[in-house]
């Protein structure tokens, strides 16, 4: 460490005079510009990461382009370019999401996680290791996106902000790097080889020395590539993993690879010992082989991912008084007048213009027929127009659209991590360790028992154990569980979701627009007095037009008229003026106030019962229904097919809670429930143990969507009900939810399967090892074999 200088520690830029601001470090006293770049190098140094500091002093002089890509990561500061990739979340946080390129394993993530999440300002950053997104969340008033970018670089990874073209990208390119190592590997293998089994028959029949001698340098100048370029992506993350003081698989399989190479070369240099270049080259290959099949399954659940992205068309017609002219999505506003032709997408969230057509909601709601719309029906952006030219106003831009809030909402969903994956990824780096210590063990042990032997035993201790399949086993299954749930038409919006949902042991669903189809309709009307049935309808709805009160609906299709005045008594009833006459409609205390008399006995009529009266007494019931779901029915008998308690919870009357009860064979109802006394009922149940999944739609459900388990939004639910749920039902078809219990169970059932073979594995494998019973190929050969089975069984979830 250097005496005080005038420039900053931390950032190097000259040091203001008259600012004072130490820290003292090993024992000397740093300065530093500002408080920020104290804190900062206080935070580094409290994570443990103290070698940051040495690493890039070692470093600077040599990557001149380090301070290029600095400048670089400066326009990331802009307004203007993060309106691309970033979003405003509460609180004045900002949230973006990126592709990290570099990422091998487990530890890969936990080292990012780790450094990122202790940076000033950063509030969370969650990286996924199936698709390599990361989701940070920061504060721009603490830290500039910049700074973070550039932590992330720092460490050898390097962010690039996320959009489905770049990652398609880069996910093109790795590909193409794959490919070439692997191509590289596999010649230089079949050479060696084929050079080797010279060497192995010529000890069996005398091979001449200088011919053996000839045949060793062969092999070195061909496993040479092999070992430089082929294996280099191991050696750099082993060098990466021991600056930052933090052991991944890729130590061992570098010391391996690395060790049997500068032993081989030795051997042939001295013509004593003897080679491994075979083994060299025949376990890279292997090694390399794995990884691109584990590359090409994330490529795969990423590029699904991304469908839904790429459902938004790049352009839009835009009509004009001029004509109609192709403009970019991102430069449409609210208001504009757009058209969109048979067989092109939905530009963006609006309203129909145009008299009718069909629209195809399957990549959203997971349902195959399409739907018909009419003349200011909603339309929603990424759906496909399918049966005539129309025009339609945009509501909502691209950004602001209900296809972005689902994108964010499963970028959440897939960085967030269950409790088993932050267990397994703490198993697999601790493993790495062990691994290590037990090669030493196994080293000492065969160096003294038969020397010529050490190396290659401990190489296949090495190898044979690296814990891939174990970093595999919980992040494969997870991706490819939540995109078999957005086919089937469920909505992913947390990570905790395919875990809480596999132990839920009740289902509680509300009533009205959940169970019901939330579509109020009236089913009878009986006149008290002398006045006609098609005259109180219109009194009535000409009262209630100008309520927004869902009842309201049912009286739609008799409207002819308005009430000159209205007003609406919260959860009692409507009073409006006709003429010199003053009614009310609503609950029968409420109705007959104006006339001071006492209300006429309800109809036996099952149903939601209104009174309408005037100032001279009642007129008339009114009959409100709510339909029950076709499929609601055979829903709850299959939740109760899984072994689960089923319930209802609801603010409507009790009759007609206990007639909907019946009907659905539910034994367990509670009716005329505040939204706070639903919250303190599910509460009272987990506290006896139960875990509660609740499914409802409402604001007032909002309080019990969040205080559950688990929860389930219908697809017509409010904006606030959906945010506040963990899982949102796309389609509205109730059969999908146990269904989404069914693949939460076997997601579960496969996590653990994967972990008990990984741990099987290695337990077996690696006494066969450290007994010289598996040469280096071999082991390569089982751990390859090992991931492959890993990241098979977990995409078996997506033929769900």
């Amino acid at each position: 460490m250097s005496s005080i200088n005038r420039a900053c520690f931390h950032c190097a830029t000259p040091i203001p005079k008259g600012i004072k601001v130490e820290l003292n470090i090993e024992g000397e006293q740093a300065a530093f510009c500002c408080p920020a770049c104290k804190a900062v190098t206080q935070t580094i140094l409290g994570s443990g990461l103290d070698q940051y500091y040495k690493h890039r002093a070692a470093s600077q002089p040599d990557r001149p382009s380090d301070q290029a890509y600095n400048e670089q990561l400066s326009l990331y500061d802009s307004d203007s370019i993060q309106e691309q990739f970033v979003r405003h979340v509460s609180d004045g946080l900002k949230e973006a999401t990126f592709v990290i390129e570099g990422i091998h394993c487990a530890a890969c993530v936990w080292l990012l996680e780790k450094h990122i999440g202790s940076q000033l300002g950063a509030e969370s950053f969650n990286v996924n290791l199936t698709n390599h997104r990361a989701r940070l969340v920061w504060n721009p008033e603490t830290a500039q996106l910049s700074q973070l970018m550039a932590a992330i670089y720092a460490i050898g990874y390097t962010p690039h902000p996320f959009h489905p073209n770049k990652e398609e990208q880069l996910f093109e390119q790795e590909n193409k790097r794959a490919l070439r190592r692997l191509g590289v590997a596999g010649v230089g293998m079949m050479q060696v080889m084929m050079m080797s089994s010279a060497l192995y028959l010529g000890d069996a029949f005398i091979m001449e020395d200088h011919i053996q001698t000839f045949i060793r340098w062969t092999s070195l100048i061909v496993a040479t590539p092999v070992v430089l370029y082929a294996a280099k992506p191991f050696f750099s993350a082993a060098i990466r993993d021991v600056k930052t003081r933090h052991l991944s698989m890729d130590v061992p399989v570098s010391i391996a690879i690395g060790g049997a190479y500068i032993a081989s070369i030795w051997a042939t240099v001295t013509q004593s010992g003897e080679v491994f270049f075979d083994s060299v080259s025949m376990f890279t290959f292997f090694l390399l082989i794995g990884r691109f099949f584990e590359m090409k399954a994330r490529h795969r659940t990423g590029m699904a991912g991304n469908e839904l992205a790429n459902l938004l068309p790049a352009s839009a017609t835009l009509i004009t008084d001029e004509g109609d002219t192709l403009v970019p999505i991102a430069d449409l506003k609210v208001h504009d007048r757009l058209l969109v032709k048979p067989g092109h997408s939905i530009p963006a969230d609006g309203i129909l213009f145009s008299e009718r057509t069909s629209i195809d909601e399957s990549a959203l709601t997971g349902e195959p027929l399409p739907v018909s719309k009419r003349l200011g029906d909603t339309l929603i952006g990424g759906t496909l127009n399918i049966e005539q030219p129309i025009e339609m106003e945009v509501t909502r831009t691209a950004k602001h659209s209900r296809m972005s809030s689902i994108l964010n909402l499963l970028d959440r969903a897939q960085a967030e991590k269950p409790k088993v994956a932050f267990i397994a990824d703490k198993v697999a780096s601790y493993f790495v360790a062990a691994v290590l210590i037990t090669a030493i063990a196994v080293s000492v042990y065969w160096w003294q028992v038969s020397p010529e032997q050490a190396l290659w035993v401990t190489l296949s201790v090495l190898v044979v154990t690296c814990p891939c399949a174990l970093s595999l086993a919980t992040p494969t299954a997870l991706t490819a569980a939540i995109g078999s749930m957005r086919k089937i038409g469920l909505l992913v919006t947390r990570g905790h979701v395919l875990e809480s949902l596999a132990n839920v042991n009740a289902v509680y669903f509300d009533k009205t627009g959940t169970l019901t189809t939330g579509q109020l309709s009236l089913k009878e009307t009986i006149a008290v007095n002398n006045t006609s049935i098609d005259e109180l309808r219109s009194l009535a709805a000409a009262i209630e037009s100008r309520s927004e009160h869902p009842i309201a609906n049912a009286f739609t299709p008799y409207f002819s008229f308005s009430a000159e005045h209205s007003t609406n008594y919260v959860g009692q009833g409507i009073e409006g003026s006709i003429g010199q006459r003053t009614f009310r409609i609503g609950k029968p205390d409420f109705a007959m106030e104006i006339s001071g008399l006492q209300p006429p006995s309800l109809p036996k009529e099952a149903g939601i019962c209104l009174l309408l009266a005037d100032q001279e007494g009642a007129l008339g019931w009114f009959i409100i229904d709510d339909q029950l779901r076709p499929e609601a029915q055979r829903a709850i008998q299959q939740i109760q097919q899984l072994g689960l308690q089923v319930g209802m919870l609801t603010g409507d009357q009790a009759t007609n809670a206990q007639r909907i009860a019946q009907n659905l064979g539910i034994d367990r109802f509670e009716a005329n429930l505040s939204p706070e006394d639903k919250l303190a009922r599910v509460k009272s149940l987990q506290r006896e143990g139960e875990q509660i999944l609740m499914i409802g739609d409402g604001i007032n459900d909002i309080p019990v969507l969040s205080g559950a388990q688990t929860s389930i939004a219908m697809n017509g639910a409010t904006d606030l009900a959906k945010t506040s749920s963990d899982v949102v039902l796309t389609n509205s078809n109730l059969q999908r939810i146990p269904e989404a219990i069914m693949l939460a169970r076997k997601t579960r059932n496969i996590i653990r399967q994967n972990i008990g073979w990984a741990l099987l594995y290695n337990l077996i494998a690696l006494p066969f090892a450290a007994a010289g019973f598996i040469p280096p190929w071999m082991a390569a050969i089982g751990m390859s074999l090992s991931s492959l089975i890993v990241v098979g069984n977990a995409l078996r979830l997506n033929s769900h």
